[in-house]
């Protein structure tokens, strides 16, 4: 059945595919493209790097959830990262692609250019796909941190399709698609520059909703449901990785002016190491006061706390505003750490409060401290103001807070509901016995250390 199933769909779509592609009518050799603005080429050169940069933050994210979990789940977590890129490109070029930018349905969702297919056999159609795939590959692997260690594999490449398909693009939509958050009658409508919301808040809190539908680990609390710490196995694993993606946001930020010749690069990139920077020199110190300890781990996740609140505003604030975002982002993922803990929601990597809650941060910090200094890159005018600066600002950071609670809604509830229906129809979590022993051997056959593993009789 399962076979049969796969070959109908194979079927259908070869059919869709080969029924348009054949009579494109775009460009799909450039020639058209770059005679009619040479300075094209330059452009196309610049942002295929920055998404270069940004789909090598796959390596990071798989190094960060490696790192802060068991060495037993090293292989899974691997594989998990590796998949959801697959299955995600899969899925977005299918479906997810054309929901974010097809023709737009009243506000709500695109409506073409699916499968790539008919005129979307375009060099700039491809461009503007391979920037929104790797921006949606990344949204789905940030879930993988927060339900680590306990899920099974087969419900973790649905949820991957689904917000491939679904969850992300429909976001995207309202927000960078011309759908109805855009056009916000307050300020210029619902902004954000490079995603923290729409990549970073909804991959938070769907994975927050993973993790309450799952449960926390076996060990993660005690009788008293007092939180004890289970560490990760490799604190370096984690460091490099973190380093990998604070290197890859400088595709995820700067590439997001879609130009080279947008020479507001160099402060979008000054503004973004500020920000990892002050949060995690924030994260680090109040972990301190706490624990008398300089505790790596925290000052890393401070550093990603940094990089995602600074996502939204980097584009529109002076460097000052960076540190203040970011000493602010530093509280913010301590407390939420903290916070996660005492409503006994357990999530390895903290997945839920660096990339859900500063990504809701950052789509404030728009509203706030945008200096109308620079535009909206989509209308390319007229320029961005917060409400430290008067003018639209109250207005702006109107659009601002209604865009955050929607994705907030949205995200969570989706996730909910994903999860709630998975569980339901094929079980979510492994067996007891399995999630002991660790997913590597059970479901890939492969310890991620073989010299370390000793099989049980």
């Amino acid at each position: 059945m399962l076979r049969r199933i796969l070959f109908l769909a194979s079927l259908a779509i070869f059919l869709l595919v080969t029924g348009t592609v054949a009579w494109a009518a775009g460009d799909p050799t450039g020639a058209a493209t770059l005679k009619a603005d040479p300075g094209k080429a330059v452009d196309y050169v610049w942002i295929l790097l920055c998404g270069f940069l940004v789909m090598f933050m796959q390596a990071g994210f798989a190094c960060v959830e490696s790192g802060f979990c068991r060495a037993k789940n090293v292989t899974n977590l691997m594989t998990k990262n590796l998949l959801d890129f697959v299955v995600g490109s899969l899925a977005f070029w299918a479906v997810g692609f054309g929901i974010i930018m097809g023709a737009d349905w009243n506000g709500l969702i695109g409506s073409s250019k699916f499968f790539l297919a008919g005129d979307s056999y375009d060099v700039e159609t491809y461009l503007s796909f391979f920037w929104q795939l790797v921006f949606a590959a990344t949204a789905a692997t940030i879930v993988s941190g927060a339900v680590a260690e306990r899920m099974k594999f087969q419900a973790y490449l649905v949820y991957s399709a689904v917000i491939c398909l679904l969850f992300y693009p429909v976001y995207a939509h309202w927000v960078w698609g011309s759908g109805w958050l855009s056009k916000l009658p307050y300020g210029l409508g619902h902004l954000d520059f490079a995603g923290s919301g729409v990549v970073h808040a909804v991959g938070g809190f769907v994975g927050l909703a993973g993790a309450i539908v799952l449960g926390p680990r076996y060990g993660k609390f005690g009788k008293d449901g007092k939180p004890r710490a289970i560490p990760g196995h490799s604190i370096s694993l984690a460091a490099l990785g973190t380093f990998i993606l604070w290197f890859g946001w400088f595709g995820f930020n700067p590439g997001s002016t879609f130009s080279a010749h947008q020479l507001r690069i160099s402060v979008i990139a000054v503004n973004t190491t500020l920000c990892a920077s002050a949060a995690s020199m924030t994260a680090l110190l109040l972990v301190l006061g706490k624990t008398k300890k300089y505790d790596l781990g925290m000052a890393l996740n401070g550093a990603l706390a940094g990089l995602v609140a600074v996502t939204a505003p980097c584009a529109w604030i002076p460097s000052w505003a960076a540190v203040v975002i970011g000493i602010v982002a530093g509280f913010l993922v301590v407390g939420g750490v903290y916070l996660l803990d005492a409503l006994k929601i357990d999530d390895p990597v903290g997945a839920v409060p660096v990339h859900g809650f500063n990504g809701v941060w950052g789509l404030l910090a728009v509203g706030i401290f945008a200096d109308g200094t620079y535009g909206n890159y989509a209308a390319k005018a007229p320029f961005v103001q917060g409400l430290l600066y008067g003018g639209a600002g109250a207005g702006q950071f109107m659009a601002q807070l209604i865009g955050a609670v929607v994705v907030i809604a949205w995200a969570f509830g989706c996730g909910l509901i994903l999860f709630k229906v998975l569980d339901a129809v094929i079980g979510i979590r492994v067996d007891p016995h399995e999630e002991l022993q660790g997913l590597d051997v059970v479901e890939h056959g492969t310890p991620g250390y073989p010299e370390f593993y000793i099989p049980r009789i």
